[in-house]
């Protein structure tokens, strides 16, 4: 008699040329992330080889139940870490019977603008920064804290090894390596300054494939933290007092800005990033006010300023580029619970297209 692990690992390749394909989309709230699978003929390689499909909008808070059909786009598709083999995830945007998008599909006007002949021209390159906090399940407080009560005081936890430091790292480990086999450009991991605390990277990547990136991965990481029966949360300051919050730091350079000369480059868009400071803040996540304080490695909210190799600045410029006079720079001021699209898309906008009345 099989077991539900043997039928939850079965593999069906010798069998039917069928795939299952996970369509993932971004629900209401702008944060949350829904999918339901269907069958498909395999192999899949491209998106364009998918059907469009539909769900109940009424359901997700993203249309009213006298008219509830919301259409998926299929955009990006990666290697299935859950069901392996041919099987895929498809990161969807949302879209009308009509075909407009829908106003919580942040990735359309955002193609949009890598789609531009000037961006696409400069190749913009991210890397975000992820951070995110573990919280056990029932009680909605940090893993590895006791219930109620705290850790002893930030310091020994960064980076940190040993039982009574670092909480969580087999669900961290087992999403670094999920993202690999899916193939995500997820380029590290680390614990963080908070414990309970953790943060991946994914990048350098180019444009609009960024936010596909981070969504998918962020999906992964719901996907194995329900296995864990462990909460994930994206809140930016999920622990009032003298505890870190939690960014999504945004790297990024463009093509002249990589080239002899970069630096200047680099500091007039800077410049420009100042410019639209509320702007930008506005659009960087929810409940960012109670991170950007002035301290624990930020800028405070209604002050803009850059520094080279300053954690407390809005844009953090390396020493690597301030000696070399070209590379890239970093956003500071993006929360963990931004949305890729919408902060990648702006800088690149602001950066290279905006230009002051």
């Amino acid at each position: 008699m099989a077991s539900l692990t043997d039928l939850v690992n079965l593999d069906l390749s010798d069998c039917t040329d069928k795939i299952i394909a996970e369509y993932i989309w971004i629900g209401g709230s702008g944060i949350d992330l829904r999918s339901k699978a269907r069958t498909v003929k395999g192999p899949i390689t491209d998106p364009s080889q998918l059907p469009k499909w539909n769900y109940d909008g009424s359901s997700t808070g993203q249309a009213p139940g006298e008219d509830s059909e919301v259409i998926l786009y299929p955009q990006a598709i990666f290697k299935d870490p859950f069901r392996k083999g041919d099987n895929i995830l498809v990161m969807c945007d949302c879209y009308t019977p009509q075909g407009e998008p829908i106003p919580t599909n942040k990735r359309y006007n955002a193609a949009k603008v890598f789609s531009h002949p000037d961006v696409a021209a400069e190749v913009p390159w991210y890397g975000i920064e992820q951070e995110y906090t573990l919280l056990q399940k029932d009680v909605n407080w940090p893993l590895g804290w006791p219930v109620g009560g705290y850790p002893g005081p930030q310091g020994p936890y960064y980076c940190a090894a040993g039982a009574d430091k670092a909480f969580g790292r087999d669900v961290v480990d087992a999403h670094y390596k999920a993202c690999l086999y899916a193939g995500i450009n997820i380029s590290g991991i680390n614990g963080e300054v908070m414990p309970g605390q953790w943060e991946f990277q994914v990048g350098p990547s180019v444009g609009i494939s960024a936010g596909d990136e981070i969504w998918v991965a962020r999906y992964i990481l719901e996907r194995i933290t329900e296995i864990a029966g462990i909460v994930l949360s994206l809140d930016p300051k999920p622990i009032q007092g003298d505890w870190n919050g939690a960014g999504a730091h945004t790297n990024y350079s463009t093509k002249s800005m990589r080239e002899p000369g970069g630096y200047e480059v680099i500091k007039k868009a800077i410049e420009k990033l100042g410019k639209r400071h509320k702007e930008h803040i506005a659009a960087y996540g929810e409940g960012n006010e109670r991170r950007l304080t002035g301290r624990h490695e930020t800028a405070d909210i209604n002050t803009f300023k850059w520094g080279v190799a300053n954690r407390g600045a809005s844009i953090r410029v390396g020493r690597d580029t301030e000696r070399e006079g070209k590379g890239y720079f970093e956003d500071r001021r993006p929360a963990s619970n931004m949305d890729p699209y919408v902060v990648t898309g702006m800088i690149a906008e602001t950066t290279i297209l905006w230009k002051e009345n």
